[in-house]
Order: C-alpha cells, then structure tokens, then sequence
C-alpha cells in the first residue's frame, strides 16, 4: 500500500481537524540517531522529533532496554492502586530537579492531562475558577485547556468550566509593547497584568499559567525576568504560578533545565510531558505538597505513570543527565540561531529568528512593507514543502501558522546542524525566488 493510498484511509476514518503535515503526507516507518525513513525508502534529518517527544532521538539502546526489561516481566500495567518502583523512583528524581520545596508528583498520560491536573489542583486550592493565561498561549486540547488557550486557531469553543483572562507577555514580534526595550516592555507588561488583575477579576485567582517560551504559538520568547516581575504582583494576591513545561522541559532551551529558570524564580507547580518519555506517552506535574494534596476527593490514574512509561522516561532522564544534553542544546541552538541569523539577512521573507537552545522559530512574512512585515503562511507552507523535498523534516505554528519550528533531538551533532541550516537556506532561498 503507498503512503497516499494510506493517506485516503486516514482521511476517510479520522477527523478533518486531525491535520496532516505535507501535500503528500509520510508515513515514518523506520529510524536511528536524528534520522527517520518514510515508507517510500525516504531518509530524512529530523528536525521537529515528533512535535519535541524524541527529545534523545531515535533507537537508544539504554531506553529500549529498559522497556524491553519491563516487558520481560510480564507487567504492562497495574494502575495506581498498586506501588509502582519505577514510577516512585521517577517521581522522586524530578521532585529533587524541580527545585519546588516539598515537591510532589502526579503522572499523566500527556501534556493536556497534566495541564488539566494542574488546574483541577490550582482551582481547589485557591477555592476559585479564575484563572490568568497570555495571549497566543496553547495549552492543550482538552476542554479545560482549550479555555485558556489565547490562540484562535487552536481554541475550538468559547465554552468553559473557568473564567480566563489574558494578559500580554507572550508573542512580543507583534505585541503592542514589542518595540520597547527589555525593561519597558517588562514594566509594560507587568503594569497591564495589574490592571487586568483589578478590571477584570475579583482578585481571588487561583493561578496563571504560563509557557516560558510558547510552543505552538511561535518559539515566542520573553525577556528574562518577566515572570519575575509576575510573580511579585501574583505573590501579594496569593495567586499561584503554574510553569508549562511541556516543551521547554528536560534542557531543551539550553541556559536551563526549567524554561522558568531562565526568569530567577521558582514556580509553584510545573507540567511536563513530551521529551520526558522520548516517545512513551508520559506527562504529569511537580508541585508543592499542599497545593498538590489539595485534593479531597478519590482520585486514581489508570495509565499514568505506567510500569512501561515510567521505566522509559527514568531512563531517559538518566541518559539526558549523564550525557549532559542540556549543554549539548545550548551549543548547538547558539550555532544554528547564529547561522539562522545570517539567512535573514540575506532574506527579507525572515521577519525574525528567536529561541533558545534547541527550540528556534523563524517567522516568514511578506516581502517589501514598511514596520513589521505582514504574517506569511502561504511562504511557510512552502519552506515546509522545500526542506522536506531536500531531505529535512521541520515543523509549522505560530498564531498565523507562518513561523517554522526547529527543534531536534538534543543529541544533534554538529554536522547534522550545518547539514540543516543548508538546506534551509536552499529552501528559503526556493522560496524567495518563487515570490519574484
């Protein structure tokens, strides 16, 4: 069967909203190191590693080994009304890395899910469904994560169990404070999260969930210390700060382990999920004990924090730490931001490259214009075709889906980025010229 004969059959089961990458999509069917192969024999350098999961890469022999050790007892799943080793051992390793004294941990299956938990956790402890999100926020496709997602294109319903509002801080390229200066644009920032906080609130929030560095609204990054300067308004309300660190987790942006970090302060719960399990479906939250112990009623989790999940992501956090990845991203996001830079250069269809570490947007925008440069995702769509015809798989997001998403595996060599900022700026340079 080829891949489009597949792609029918997906299109005639699945849901419309369930979007596919390509005029003709993959199937990925085989993979090793940074590289997967599709179905047609196709090798390709992975640069988006399934939406940052395969945060390792690909066919690790520690992570396989231990799942394979998993399976070989027989034991796929008990639930959480059985002790778990690897889930207790999992858990206690990031309490310690989190930083959040007293810190406890609850497993999901997923980002949504630990997002959701998050919440539930937030709203029962401050007695209050109101909540504090920035705009171009995504935080997952549940029906509470939906509610405080600030991004049209990914908030399918104005319905919602808590009451939202958006404060500014997120996508600074196009922000009405963007052109201020790192200082103003905090002041800026913080002054409208005061007013939003008396205007539209009754000051009891429970929380304000934020991304350090928002995934799939742009690889949009803010100064360092704005969630600082927050906190310090959240602290003397007593509003708790939820970090999302479903894609800056684990050391991908490099200067961090946290993306909160980068900002000097210490949330009060953390989701995660994503690169944790290189694959595995695994995701969950850090918090303090009494927020996290909050809860009054029975709860259970099924599938979270699993014998096989939880085996896999112990072992990849282990091999993540023991390899010191982190430094790895750190080096290499320099290099390639470094070599992304000089693209727009020579390119006006780059309005701006931003990121850190291994998480880099490059927002296309239309040629020629004065100030900042009108969204493009019809270019977008195109460097997403070109660099897959040239053998590099990168992802698409951002609020007018025209920014470009590179986010490798942290086990990326040099070679392999000076491979993928060639065929970017072949792509890009494609791209241009068709615009002639």
């Amino acid at each position: 069967m080829t891949e489009s004969e597949l792609a029918a059959r997906h299109r005639a089961v699945l849901p419309d909203w369930l979007a596919l990458y390509y005029r003709e999509p993959i199937e990925i069917v085989r993979a090793s190191g940074r590289r997967v192969t599709d179905a047609a024999g196709r090798t390709y350098l992975d640069f988006f590693a399934g939406i940052l999961t395969n945060a390792i890469g690909y066919d690790v022999a520690e992570i396989s080994d231990a799942v394979r050790a998993q399976l070989d007892t027989g034991v796929l799943h008990t639930s959480t009304l059985y002790l778990i080793r690897k889930q207790v051992e999992l858990a206690e390793q990031i309490a310690r890395l989190s930083g959040i004294p007293g810190a406890k941990v609850f497993f999901t299956n997923s980002g949504t899910e630990a997002n959701e938990t998050a919440l539930m956790i937030a709203t029962q402890y401050r007695r209050s469904n109101q909540i504090l999100a920035l705009r171009n926020s995504y935080h997952g496709r549940a029906f509470g994560t939906v509610a405080i997602t600030g991004n049209r294109g990914w908030s399918a319903s104005s319905l919602s169990p808590v009451k939202v509002s958006y404060v500014h801080g997120g996508y600074r390229y196009r922000d009405a404070f963007g052109a201020l200066s790192d200082e103003d644009y905090i002041k800026a920032c913080t002054e409208d999260l005061r007013d939003v906080l008396e205007t539209t609130t009754s000051g009891d929030v429970a929380a304000l969930i934020a991304e350090p560095i928002q995934g799939v609204g742009g690889f949009n990054v803010p100064p360092d210390g704005l969630f600082a300067a927050f906190k310090e308004i959240l602290d003397a309300y007593g509003i708790l700060l939820i970090s999302d660190e479903v894609q800056t987790g684990w050391g991908r942006t490099g200067e961090h382990f946290w993306g909160m970090q980068a900002h000097g302060v210490t949330a009060d719960a953390m989701t995660f999920a994503k690169g944790l399990g290189n694959g595995l479906a695994i995701g969950g939250v850090v918090a303090r004990g009494d927020v996290m112990d909050s809860i009054t009623a029975n709860s259970i989790s099924t599938f979270g924090g699993n014998p096989i999940a939880t085996a896999g992501a112990k072992a990849t956090l282990d091999y993540l730490l023991d390899n010191d990845l982190q430094s790895n991203a750190a080096k290499l996001g320099n290099h390639l931001m470094a070599g992304l830079r000089e693209l727009a250069e020579r390119h006006d269809i780059v309005g701006d490259v931003r990121g850190k570490g291994l998480m880099i947007g490059v927002e296309l925008v239309e040629a020629g214009g004065s100030g900042i440069p009108a969204p493009s995702p019809s270019l977008a769509a195109a460097v997403l075709e070109e660099t897959r015809a040239r053998g590099l798989l990168v992802g698409k997001g951002g609020l007018y889906n025209n920014v470009i998403r590179l986010a490798p595996p942290m086990t990326l060599t040099h070679e392999e980025a000076d491979e993928a900022l060639e065929i970017l700026g072949a792509s890009i340079a494609a791209v241009r010229e068709g615009t002639k």
